[in-house]
Protein backbone atom coordinates (compact mmCIF):
# COMPACT_ATOMS: atom_id res chain seq x y z
CA UNK A 1 0.00 0.00 0.00
CA UNK A 2 2.86 2.38 0.90
CA UNK A 3 4.68 2.03 -2.44
CA UNK A 4 1.46 2.04 -4.47
CA UNK A 5 0.31 5.28 -2.88
CA UNK A 6 3.83 6.71 -3.17
CA UNK A 7 4.06 5.94 -6.88
CA UNK A 8 0.62 7.40 -7.57
CA UNK A 9 1.29 10.63 -5.68
CA UNK A 10 4.70 11.21 -7.28
CA UNK A 11 3.22 10.67 -10.73
CA UNK A 12 0.35 13.02 -9.96
CA UNK A 13 2.64 15.74 -8.57
CA UNK A 14 5.50 15.51 -11.05
CA UNK A 15 5.95 19.27 -11.46
CA UNK A 16 6.18 19.89 -7.71
CA UNK A 17 8.59 16.94 -7.32
CA UNK A 18 10.75 18.28 -10.16
CA UNK A 19 10.96 21.72 -8.57
CA UNK A 20 12.12 20.29 -5.24
CA UNK A 21 14.59 17.92 -6.93
CA UNK A 22 15.99 20.69 -9.13
CA UNK A 23 16.73 22.92 -6.16
CA UNK A 24 18.59 20.12 -4.42
CA UNK A 25 20.36 19.19 -7.67
CA UNK A 26 21.74 22.72 -8.07
CA UNK A 27 23.25 22.73 -4.60
CA UNK A 28 24.72 19.23 -4.95
CA UNK A 29 26.15 19.97 -8.41
CA UNK A 30 27.85 23.09 -7.08
CA UNK A 31 29.41 21.09 -4.25
CA UNK A 32 30.78 18.53 -6.73
CA UNK A 33 32.21 21.16 -9.08
CA UNK A 34 33.81 23.22 -6.29
CA UNK A 35 35.21 20.09 -4.63
CA UNK A 36 36.65 18.72 -7.88
CA UNK A 37 38.11 22.08 -8.90
CA UNK A 38 39.70 22.45 -5.45
CA UNK A 39 41.18 18.98 -5.88
CA UNK A 40 42.52 20.02 -9.27
CA UNK A 41 44.01 23.15 -7.71
CA UNK A 42 45.76 20.98 -5.15
CA UNK A 43 47.19 18.74 -7.86
CA UNK A 44 48.34 21.76 -9.85
CA UNK A 45 50.04 23.22 -6.80
CA UNK A 46 51.71 19.88 -6.06
CA UNK A 47 53.01 19.86 -9.62
CA UNK A 48 54.49 23.30 -9.11
CA UNK A 49 56.09 22.30 -5.82
CA UNK A 50 57.54 19.16 -7.38
CA UNK A 51 59.52 21.39 -9.72
CA UNK A 52 61.23 22.85 -6.65
CA UNK A 53 61.98 19.73 -4.63
CA UNK A 54 62.06 15.99 -5.14
CA UNK A 55 59.02 13.78 -5.36
CA UNK A 56 58.22 12.14 -2.05
CA UNK A 57 59.99 14.89 -0.10
CA UNK A 58 57.91 16.18 2.79
CA UNK A 59 60.47 18.64 4.18
CA UNK A 60 64.09 19.73 3.98
CA UNK A 61 66.64 20.53 6.67
CA UNK A 62 69.17 23.29 5.98
CA UNK A 63 71.34 25.81 7.78
CA UNK A 64 71.14 29.46 6.78
CA UNK A 65 74.28 30.86 5.16
CA UNK A 66 76.21 33.49 7.06
CA UNK A 67 76.55 36.86 5.28
CA UNK A 68 79.96 37.59 3.78
CA UNK A 69 81.99 39.84 6.06
CA UNK A 70 83.91 41.66 3.33
CA UNK A 71 85.20 41.43 -0.19
CA UNK A 72 88.00 39.10 0.87
CA UNK A 73 85.49 36.25 1.03
CA UNK A 74 84.63 36.62 -2.63
CA UNK A 75 86.10 34.08 -5.06
CA UNK A 76 89.20 35.17 -6.95
CA UNK A 77 90.62 33.73 -10.12
CA UNK A 78 94.37 34.17 -10.60
CA UNK A 79 96.09 33.70 -13.93
CA UNK A 80 99.69 33.59 -15.12
CA UNK A 81 101.01 36.96 -16.23
CA UNK A 82 101.18 37.39 -20.00
CA UNK A 83 102.81 40.10 -22.07
CA UNK A 84 100.44 42.43 -23.87
CA UNK A 85 99.52 41.03 -27.24
CA UNK A 86 99.92 37.39 -26.18
CA UNK A 87 97.31 35.05 -27.66
CA UNK A 88 97.71 32.37 -24.97
CA UNK A 89 94.30 31.34 -23.58
CA UNK A 90 93.93 30.38 -19.94
CA UNK A 91 91.17 28.78 -17.95
CA UNK A 92 90.33 28.69 -14.27
CA UNK A 93 87.29 27.59 -12.35
CA UNK A 94 85.97 27.61 -8.82
CA UNK A 95 83.53 25.19 -7.25
CA UNK A 96 81.54 26.92 -4.51
CA UNK A 97 79.04 25.63 -2.00
CA UNK A 98 75.84 27.40 -2.93
CA UNK A 99 72.91 28.69 -0.93
CA UNK A 100 73.43 27.33 2.59
CA UNK A 101 75.98 26.57 5.25
CA UNK A 102 77.18 22.99 5.14
CA UNK A 103 76.07 20.39 7.67
CA UNK A 104 78.04 17.30 8.76
CA UNK A 105 76.84 14.11 7.08
CA UNK A 106 76.24 12.76 10.60
CA UNK A 107 73.28 15.17 10.73
CA UNK A 108 71.56 13.03 8.09
CA UNK A 109 71.70 10.07 10.48
CA UNK A 110 70.37 12.18 13.36
CA UNK A 111 67.44 13.35 11.23
CA UNK A 112 66.73 9.81 10.06
CA UNK A 113 66.51 8.67 13.70
CA UNK A 114 63.83 11.19 14.63
CA UNK A 115 60.38 9.85 15.42
CA UNK A 116 58.07 9.91 12.41
CA UNK A 117 60.86 10.00 9.81
CA UNK A 118 60.65 7.32 7.15
CA UNK A 119 63.79 8.24 5.25
CA UNK A 120 66.37 11.02 5.02
CA UNK A 121 69.07 11.67 2.45
CA UNK A 122 71.69 14.39 2.10
CA UNK A 123 72.75 16.40 -0.93
CA UNK A 124 75.30 19.09 -1.75
CA UNK A 125 74.44 22.14 -3.85
CA UNK A 126 77.33 23.71 -5.75
CA UNK A 127 77.98 26.51 -8.20
CA UNK A 128 80.77 26.28 -10.74
CA UNK A 129 82.25 29.50 -12.13
CA UNK A 130 84.59 28.90 -15.05
CA UNK A 131 86.67 31.67 -16.63
CA UNK A 132 88.20 31.24 -20.11
CA UNK A 133 90.20 33.93 -21.88
CA UNK A 134 93.34 35.92 -22.36
CA UNK A 135 94.72 37.85 -19.40
CA UNK A 136 97.54 40.29 -18.83
CA UNK A 137 98.93 40.61 -15.32
CA UNK A 138 95.87 40.70 -13.12
CA UNK A 139 93.21 38.83 -11.32
CA UNK A 140 89.46 38.47 -11.76
CA UNK A 141 87.34 38.96 -8.64
CA UNK A 142 83.64 38.24 -8.53
CA UNK A 143 81.55 41.06 -7.10
CA UNK A 144 79.58 39.30 -4.40
CA UNK A 145 76.41 37.47 -5.42
CA UNK A 146 75.56 39.43 -8.47
CA UNK A 147 77.84 42.32 -9.03
CA UNK A 148 78.71 45.68 -7.66
CA UNK A 149 79.87 49.06 -8.78
CA UNK A 150 82.42 48.85 -11.51
CA UNK A 151 81.46 45.26 -12.32
CA UNK A 152 80.64 43.96 -15.77
CA UNK A 153 79.24 40.86 -17.47
CA UNK A 154 81.06 38.66 -19.89
CA UNK A 155 80.30 35.42 -21.65
CA UNK A 156 77.36 33.07 -21.54
CA UNK A 157 76.04 30.44 -19.23
CA UNK A 158 73.43 30.38 -16.53
CA UNK A 159 73.35 33.39 -14.23
CA UNK A 160 76.66 35.01 -15.18
CA UNK A 161 78.45 36.61 -12.23
CA UNK A 162 79.67 40.18 -12.40
CA UNK A 163 83.23 41.07 -11.56
CA UNK A 164 86.27 43.09 -12.38
CA UNK A 165 89.86 42.57 -13.41
CA UNK A 166 92.38 44.28 -11.15
CA UNK A 167 95.86 45.28 -12.19
CA UNK A 168 95.60 44.22 -15.84
CA UNK A 169 93.44 43.65 -18.88
CA UNK A 170 91.47 40.68 -20.15
CA UNK A 171 89.32 39.29 -22.91
CA UNK A 172 87.37 36.42 -21.37
CA UNK A 173 84.14 34.44 -21.13
CA UNK A 174 82.34 33.41 -17.96
CA UNK A 175 80.43 30.15 -17.70
CA UNK A 176 78.38 29.71 -14.56
CA UNK A 177 76.28 26.61 -13.88
CA UNK A 178 74.82 24.67 -10.97
CA UNK A 179 75.94 21.22 -9.87
CA UNK A 180 74.17 18.99 -7.38
CA UNK A 181 75.80 16.14 -5.51
CA UNK A 182 73.24 13.39 -5.02
CA UNK A 183 73.36 10.27 -2.87
CA UNK A 184 73.25 7.56 -5.54
CA UNK A 185 72.58 4.84 -2.96
CA UNK A 186 69.17 6.36 -2.11
CA UNK A 187 67.59 7.46 -5.38
CA UNK A 188 64.01 7.70 -4.04
CA UNK A 189 64.61 11.15 -2.50
CA UNK A 190 66.22 14.33 -3.73
CA UNK A 191 65.76 16.84 -6.54
CA UNK A 192 66.63 14.46 -9.38
CA UNK A 193 63.37 12.59 -8.72
CA UNK A 194 61.42 15.60 -10.03
CA UNK A 195 62.95 15.03 -13.49
CA UNK A 196 62.24 12.28 -15.98
CA UNK A 197 65.10 10.46 -17.65
CA UNK A 198 64.79 10.99 -21.41
CA UNK A 199 68.10 9.61 -22.62
CA UNK A 200 70.74 7.22 -21.31
CA UNK A 201 70.50 5.98 -17.73
CA UNK A 202 70.56 7.25 -14.18
CA UNK A 203 73.14 6.50 -11.47
CA UNK A 204 73.84 3.00 -10.22
CA UNK A 205 73.99 2.45 -6.47
CA UNK A 206 77.60 1.31 -6.86
CA UNK A 207 78.70 4.59 -8.49
CA UNK A 208 79.24 6.43 -5.20
CA UNK A 209 82.60 7.82 -6.32
CA UNK A 210 82.34 7.39 -10.09
CA UNK A 211 83.13 10.22 -12.47
CA UNK A 212 79.71 10.18 -14.15
CA UNK A 213 77.05 12.85 -14.57
CA UNK A 214 73.38 13.27 -15.46
CA UNK A 215 72.54 16.55 -17.19
CA UNK A 216 69.38 18.58 -17.37
CA UNK A 217 68.06 18.49 -20.94
CA UNK A 218 67.96 22.30 -21.31
CA UNK A 219 71.57 22.65 -20.19
CA UNK A 220 72.69 19.73 -22.37
CA UNK A 221 71.04 21.35 -25.39
CA UNK A 222 72.58 24.73 -24.66
CA UNK A 223 76.08 23.25 -24.35
CA UNK A 224 75.54 20.67 -27.12
CA UNK A 225 76.25 17.75 -24.82
CA UNK A 226 74.79 14.25 -25.08
CA UNK A 227 75.14 10.79 -23.58
CA UNK A 228 78.79 9.82 -23.91
CA UNK A 229 80.07 13.41 -23.91
CA UNK A 230 82.71 14.58 -21.45
CA UNK A 231 82.14 17.43 -18.98
CA UNK A 232 85.18 18.85 -17.19
CA UNK A 233 84.76 20.33 -13.73
CA UNK A 234 87.89 21.62 -11.98
CA UNK A 235 90.11 19.49 -14.23
CA UNK A 236 88.08 16.35 -13.46
CA UNK A 237 86.47 14.73 -16.50
CA UNK A 238 82.93 13.37 -16.03
CA UNK A 239 81.23 11.11 -18.54
CA UNK A 240 77.62 12.03 -19.30
CA UNK A 241 75.52 8.91 -18.72
CA UNK A 242 72.01 10.39 -18.89
CA UNK A 243 69.84 13.35 -19.86
CA UNK A 244 66.84 14.25 -17.66
CA UNK A 245 63.94 16.63 -18.28
CA UNK A 246 62.18 18.43 -15.43
CA UNK A 247 58.53 17.38 -15.10
CA UNK A 248 57.46 20.97 -14.39
CA UNK A 249 59.29 24.26 -14.58
CA UNK A 250 63.05 24.59 -14.29
CA UNK A 251 65.31 21.74 -13.28
CA UNK A 252 66.80 21.74 -9.80
CA UNK A 253 70.35 21.83 -11.20
CA UNK A 254 72.17 21.83 -14.51
CA UNK A 255 74.41 18.89 -13.61
CA UNK A 256 73.99 15.99 -11.17
CA UNK A 257 77.00 14.01 -9.95
CA UNK A 258 77.60 11.50 -7.12
CA UNK A 259 77.71 13.15 -3.68
CA UNK A 260 81.26 11.99 -2.89
CA UNK A 261 82.58 13.59 -6.08
CA UNK A 262 80.77 16.84 -5.27
CA UNK A 263 82.28 16.86 -1.78
CA UNK A 264 85.76 16.32 -3.22
CA UNK A 265 85.45 19.05 -5.86
CA UNK A 266 84.31 21.64 -3.29
CA UNK A 267 86.64 20.55 -0.47
CA UNK A 268 83.56 19.70 1.59
CA UNK A 269 84.41 16.21 2.77
CA UNK A 270 81.56 14.64 4.76
CA UNK A 271 79.41 17.75 4.29
CA UNK A 272 75.94 18.37 2.84
CA UNK A 273 73.86 21.50 2.32
CA UNK A 274 70.39 19.95 2.29
CA UNK A 275 68.74 16.96 3.92
CA UNK A 276 65.59 15.69 2.23
CA UNK A 277 63.12 14.11 4.63
CA UNK A 278 60.17 11.80 4.06
CA UNK A 279 57.69 11.35 6.90
CA UNK A 280 56.05 8.04 7.74
CA UNK A 281 52.64 9.72 7.62
CA UNK A 282 51.56 12.98 6.00
CA UNK A 283 49.59 13.74 9.16
CA UNK A 284 52.82 13.75 11.18
CA UNK A 285 54.70 16.36 9.16
CA UNK A 286 54.21 19.14 11.72
CA UNK A 287 55.26 16.93 14.62
CA UNK A 288 58.33 15.71 12.72
CA UNK A 289 59.27 19.30 11.94
CA UNK A 290 59.01 20.24 15.62
CA UNK A 291 61.05 17.21 16.64
CA UNK A 292 63.90 18.04 14.24
CA UNK A 293 63.97 21.69 15.25
CA UNK A 294 64.04 20.73 18.93
CA UNK A 295 66.69 18.00 18.75
CA UNK A 296 68.99 19.36 16.02
CA UNK A 297 69.85 22.95 16.83
CA UNK A 298 70.90 25.53 14.28
CA UNK A 299 68.89 24.04 11.44
CA UNK A 300 65.92 25.34 9.48
CA UNK A 301 63.15 22.89 8.62
CA UNK A 302 60.99 23.80 5.63
CA UNK A 303 57.88 21.86 4.68
CA UNK A 304 56.02 21.87 1.39
CA UNK A 305 53.31 23.92 3.11
CA UNK A 306 55.90 26.60 3.92
CA UNK A 307 56.99 26.66 0.31
CA UNK A 308 53.41 26.71 -0.98
CA UNK A 309 52.88 30.04 0.77
CA UNK A 310 55.46 31.62 -1.55
CA UNK A 311 53.59 30.61 -4.72
CA UNK A 312 51.58 33.51 -6.17
CA UNK A 313 49.84 34.29 -9.43
CA UNK A 314 46.51 33.20 -10.87
CA UNK A 315 46.92 29.67 -9.47
CA UNK A 316 47.19 31.01 -5.94
CA UNK A 317 44.27 33.42 -6.47
CA UNK A 318 42.03 30.75 -7.99
CA UNK A 319 42.95 28.29 -5.26
CA UNK A 320 42.06 30.84 -2.59
CA UNK A 321 38.73 31.59 -4.28
CA UNK A 322 37.89 27.89 -4.61
CA UNK A 323 38.75 27.08 -1.01
CA UNK A 324 37.17 30.16 0.56
CA UNK A 325 34.52 31.80 -1.62
CA UNK A 326 33.61 28.53 -3.34
CA UNK A 327 33.23 26.67 -0.07
CA UNK A 328 30.98 29.25 1.53
CA UNK A 329 28.99 29.70 -1.66
CA UNK A 330 28.37 25.96 -1.79
CA UNK A 331 27.23 25.95 1.83
CA UNK A 332 24.92 28.92 1.24
CA UNK A 333 23.35 27.33 -1.86
CA UNK A 334 22.89 24.02 -0.06
CA UNK A 335 21.24 25.65 2.95
CA UNK A 336 18.96 27.60 0.64
CA UNK A 337 18.14 24.45 -1.38
CA UNK A 338 17.32 22.47 1.77
CA UNK A 339 15.20 25.30 3.14
CA UNK A 340 13.29 25.74 -0.13
CA UNK A 341 12.75 21.98 -0.42
CA UNK A 342 11.39 21.91 3.13
CA UNK A 343 9.08 24.88 2.59
CA UNK A 344 7.79 23.53 -0.72
CA UNK A 345 7.11 20.14 0.85
CA UNK A 346 5.33 21.77 3.78
CA UNK A 347 3.30 23.91 1.37
CA UNK A 348 2.38 20.84 -0.65
CA UNK A 349 1.13 19.12 2.51
CA UNK A 350 -1.00 22.17 3.36
CA UNK A 351 -2.64 21.92 -0.06
CA UNK A 352 -3.45 18.27 0.69
CA UNK A 353 -5.26 18.93 3.95
CA UNK A 354 -8.48 17.41 2.67
CA UNK A 355 -6.68 14.33 1.39
CA UNK A 356 -4.76 13.61 4.58
CA UNK A 357 -7.68 14.58 6.80
CA UNK A 358 -9.87 12.09 4.93
CA UNK A 359 -7.22 9.38 5.31
CA UNK A 360 -7.11 10.01 9.03
CA UNK A 361 -10.90 9.87 9.16
CA UNK A 362 -10.64 6.47 7.46
CA UNK A 363 -8.32 5.22 10.19
CA UNK A 364 -4.80 6.18 9.10
CA UNK A 365 -2.59 6.97 12.06
CA UNK A 366 -0.56 10.19 12.15
CA UNK A 367 2.63 8.12 11.94
CA UNK A 368 1.46 6.46 8.73
CA UNK A 369 0.66 9.80 7.13
CA UNK A 370 4.03 11.19 8.25
CA UNK A 371 5.89 8.19 6.82
CA UNK A 372 4.10 8.66 3.51
CA UNK A 373 5.15 12.33 3.32
CA UNK A 374 8.74 11.53 4.36
CA UNK A 375 8.86 8.76 1.75
CA UNK A 376 7.82 11.16 -1.01
CA UNK A 377 10.40 13.71 0.18
CA UNK A 378 13.14 11.06 0.24
CA UNK A 379 12.39 10.09 -3.35
CA UNK A 380 12.52 13.76 -4.35
CA UNK A 381 15.85 14.07 -2.53
CA UNK A 382 17.33 11.04 -4.24
CA UNK A 383 16.07 12.30 -7.60
CA UNK A 384 17.75 15.62 -6.84
CA UNK A 385 20.92 13.73 -5.93
CA UNK A 386 20.94 11.88 -9.25
CA UNK A 387 20.39 15.11 -11.18
CA UNK A 388 22.98 16.93 -9.06
CA UNK A 389 25.62 14.23 -9.58
CA UNK A 390 24.95 14.27 -13.33
CA UNK A 391 25.24 18.08 -13.47
CA UNK A 392 28.31 18.07 -11.24
CA UNK A 393 30.09 15.45 -13.34
CA UNK A 394 29.22 17.38 -16.49
CA UNK A 395 30.62 20.58 -14.97
CA UNK A 396 33.82 18.87 -13.82
CA UNK A 397 34.24 17.26 -17.25
CA UNK A 398 33.78 20.65 -18.91
CA UNK A 399 36.53 22.17 -16.72
CA UNK A 400 38.88 19.30 -17.52
CA UNK A 401 38.06 19.44 -21.24
CA UNK A 402 38.63 23.20 -21.43
CA UNK A 403 41.71 22.81 -19.19
CA UNK A 404 42.22 26.52 -18.45
CA UNK A 405 45.84 27.57 -17.96
CA UNK A 406 46.81 29.11 -14.65
CA UNK A 407 50.11 30.77 -13.81
CA UNK A 408 52.16 30.16 -10.70
CA UNK A 409 54.81 32.72 -9.94
CA UNK A 410 57.74 31.56 -7.87
CA UNK A 411 59.85 34.10 -6.03
CA UNK A 412 63.55 34.27 -6.82
CA UNK A 413 65.84 32.02 -4.82
CA UNK A 414 68.00 34.89 -3.70
CA UNK A 415 70.81 32.59 -2.72
CA UNK A 416 69.84 31.41 0.71
CA UNK A 417 66.35 31.87 2.10
CA UNK A 418 64.66 28.61 2.94
CA UNK A 419 61.35 29.97 1.87
CA UNK A 420 62.52 31.11 -1.53
CA UNK A 421 61.81 29.36 -4.78
CA UNK A 422 65.21 27.71 -4.83
CA UNK A 423 65.51 27.56 -1.08
CA UNK A 424 63.43 24.49 -0.38
CA UNK A 425 65.62 22.34 -2.52
CA UNK A 426 68.71 24.06 -1.27
CA UNK A 427 69.98 25.22 -4.63
CA UNK A 428 69.84 28.95 -3.93
CA UNK A 429 70.09 29.87 -7.59
CA UNK A 430 70.27 33.61 -8.29
CA UNK A 431 67.27 33.26 -10.54
CA UNK A 432 64.74 36.01 -10.85
CA UNK A 433 61.10 35.29 -10.15
CA UNK A 434 59.83 32.83 -12.74
CA UNK A 435 56.39 31.86 -13.90
CA UNK A 436 55.07 28.37 -14.58
CA UNK A 437 51.98 27.61 -16.65
CA UNK A 438 49.82 24.86 -15.18
CA UNK A 439 46.75 23.31 -16.80
CA UNK A 440 43.78 22.95 -14.48
CA UNK A 441 41.76 19.74 -14.25
CA UNK A 442 38.77 18.84 -12.07
CA UNK A 443 39.03 15.18 -10.98
CA UNK A 444 35.96 13.77 -9.24
CA UNK A 445 36.72 11.24 -6.53
CA UNK A 446 34.46 8.52 -5.17
CA UNK A 447 34.49 10.38 -1.87
CA UNK A 448 32.96 13.43 -3.56
CA UNK A 449 30.24 11.28 -5.13
CA UNK A 450 29.55 9.66 -1.73
CA UNK A 451 29.23 13.11 -0.16
CA UNK A 452 26.78 14.08 -2.91
CA UNK A 453 24.65 11.01 -2.19
CA UNK A 454 24.74 11.84 1.51
CA UNK A 455 23.61 15.40 0.78
CA UNK A 456 20.74 14.07 -1.34
CA UNK A 457 19.57 11.86 1.52
CA UNK A 458 20.00 14.72 3.98
CA UNK A 459 17.97 17.03 1.72
CA UNK A 460 15.20 14.45 1.50
CA UNK A 461 15.16 13.98 5.27
CA UNK A 462 15.01 17.73 5.90
CA UNK A 463 12.20 18.21 3.39
CA UNK A 464 10.43 15.19 4.87
CA UNK A 465 10.81 16.61 8.37
CA UNK A 466 9.09 19.85 7.31
CA UNK A 467 6.30 17.98 5.55
CA UNK A 468 5.96 15.32 8.23
CA UNK A 469 5.68 17.92 10.96
CA UNK A 470 2.90 19.67 9.03
CA UNK A 471 1.09 16.40 8.30
CA UNK A 472 1.27 15.25 11.92
CA UNK A 473 -0.71 18.30 12.99
CA UNK A 474 -3.65 17.54 10.72
CA UNK A 475 -6.92 16.31 12.23
CA UNK A 476 -9.96 14.67 10.63
CA UNK A 477 -11.87 17.87 11.37
CA UNK A 478 -9.52 19.72 8.98
CA UNK A 479 -10.93 17.70 6.10
CA UNK A 480 -14.48 18.49 7.12
CA UNK A 481 -13.70 22.24 7.37
CA UNK A 482 -12.07 22.16 3.94
CA UNK A 483 -15.21 20.42 2.48
CA UNK A 484 -17.46 23.05 4.04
Amino acid sequence: MFFTYLRRELRRRRKAALVVASGLALGIALVIVVSSVSSGMGKAQDKVLQSLYGLGTDMTVTKAAQPQADSSDRPRFRFDAQDNGSDAEQSSDRVLVQGFETLPTSTVTKVDQQSGVSDAVGGLSLQVIKINGQFTRGEFQQNGNGGGEGGFRRGGGTGEPQGEVRGGGANFDVNNYSVYGTDVTRPALGPLTSSKLTSGRTFKSTETNAKVAVLDSAYAKEKKLKVGSTLTIKSVKFTVIGIATADSGDAAANVYIPLTQAQTLSDSKNKVTTIYVQATDSQKIDSVKSSIQKNISGTTVTTSADLASTVSGSLSTASSLASNVGKWLSIAVLVAAFLVAGLLTSSAVSRRVREFGTLKALGWKSGRVTRQVVGEAMVNGLLGGVLGIALGLAGAYAVTAISPTLQAQLGGGGGGGAGGAGGFGGFGRRAAARTLDVSLSAPVSLTTVAIAVGLAVAGGLIAGAFGGWRASRLRPADALRRVE
